[in-house]
């Protein structure tokens, strides 16, 4: 099968520094990237610049920027040979160029989250599988963390009942987001026009690898949320307990407003999921590759009772997997693999709307108990 024709829209941190090494990772037979579109002409430029040199292109893609209508938006979505887009823009532009993809035809993956809101998400769902979907088009959510080889693995070894039957669960994620950071740079991230700021942006993150991770789905939650580091508004921190549909409840704290570095770095950030035999801890840590060059992993250490002969409890083995972390790459590969028929319904909109549905109430909770399924009914 030929590559599939892609376009980038959006030039920014994220697409040159994940998209297009996971593009150039992947390898030519799947993908051709015709086009780059950003709002202004620099921006494009440069990341057409970078991909061409990335993907050892004869030429670069074209760039197409909103300052001259002969090379907008529009005309780069009329071209025939660009069959899927890839939306990396701001979180509040992203519905309506969506959209604008899905009318004109094209595949879409696009960025988490899938909205601003679970209204603007569910409105946007519902036109897709009303009018979009039924035209044989996907779209798929690039939420990597849902994908992630890691999670995978450890649901896998809860679901294998190698730690018993689950109990609770703890997740801690401590950022520290400095002013001269380049993602609170970002214009867009500095004074955000949606709920949450950086808890929106990130924190699904967290929520989706819990919904891949736990064997039962949470549906309940409360919570409090306070903004803690005047730069971050709305909101950067989280706190929540939860309780998941099998009666396993959790405590899950999620902030980027850390005051000093070291309450993120020693904060021990992770998942840790206990069982009736045993515990699981999942972390992201420095690994090493094949070649014993350094790569970022997740690392799932795994603590099972021992029992002896009469079943009593006698001690503890404690067994270490390692996966690569590579969600981006994960989440095209298979974007690519449901356009050409092989759809493993990983990315669903649908399941992204869990994420975004999961921030809004612990947003909104101020210790009340908020039902999370009654969110998501459309």
């Amino acid at each position: 099968m030929a590559p599939i024709g892609i376009a980038i829209l959006g030039a920014g941190i994220f697409a040159k520094e994940a998209h297009l090494p996971a593009i150039t990772a992947l390898g030519s037979s799947l993908s051709s990237l015709k086009a780059v579109y950003s709002r202004s002409e620099g921006s494009a430029s440069q990341f057409a610049k970078d991909a061409q040199q990335s993907l050892k292109l004869a030429d670069a893609p074209n760039v197409y920027h909103d300052g001259d209508d002969s090379v907008n938006l529009d005309v780069l979505l009329a071209r025939s040979d660009i069959q899927a887009v890839i939306v990396v823009l701001p979180i509040t532009l992203q519905p309506s160029i969506v959209r604008k993809a899905l009318a004109a035809g094209k595949h879409v993956l696009s960025e988490k989250p899938v909205a601003p809101d679970v209204a603007s998400g569910l409105a946007l769902i519902k036109d897709f599988d009303t009018t979009y979907k039924p035209k044989g088009l996907i779209w798929r959510v690039a939420e990597n963390w849902e994908v992630e080889p890691g999670f995978h693995s450890a649901a896998k070894i809860l679901a294998s009942g190698a730690i018993g039957k689950v109990t609770s669960f703890n997740v801690r994620v401590v950022n520290y987001v400095a002013k001269d950071s380049k993602w609170y740079k970002t214009p867009w991230r500095t004074v955000p026009d949606y709920q949450g700021g950086f808890l929106l942006d990130g924190g699904v993150h967290t929520i989706a690898a819990l919904r891949v991770i736990l064997p039962s789905p949470m549906v309940s939650l409360s919570g409090f949320a306070s903004l803690n580091m005047e730069h971050l508004p709305p909101h950067d921190t989280i706190n929540a307990t939860v309780k998941s549909a099998d009666g396993s409840h959790g405590i899950i704290e999620i902030t980027f407003g850390a005051p000093v570095p070291s309450r993120s770095q020693l904060a021990n950030n992770g998942i840790s999921v206990t069982g009736t035999e045993g515990w699981v801890w999942i972390k992201q840590e420095k690994g090493k590759d094949a070649n014993g060059g350094e790569q970022q992993v997740f690392r799932i250490t795994i603590h099972k009772v021992t029992r002896n002969e009469k079943g009593e409890d006698v001690g503890e083995t404690e067994e270490v997997v390692e996966e690569p972390a590579c969600g981006v790459e994960q989440e095209l590969k298979r974007f690519f693999a449901a356009i050409s028929g092989s759809d493993d319904g990983l990315g669903s909109p649908l399941g992204a709307l869990k994420d975004v549905a999961w921030i809004q109430a612990a947003l909104n909770s101020n210790g009340l108990p908020v039902d999370l399924q009654k969110l998501v009914v459309e």
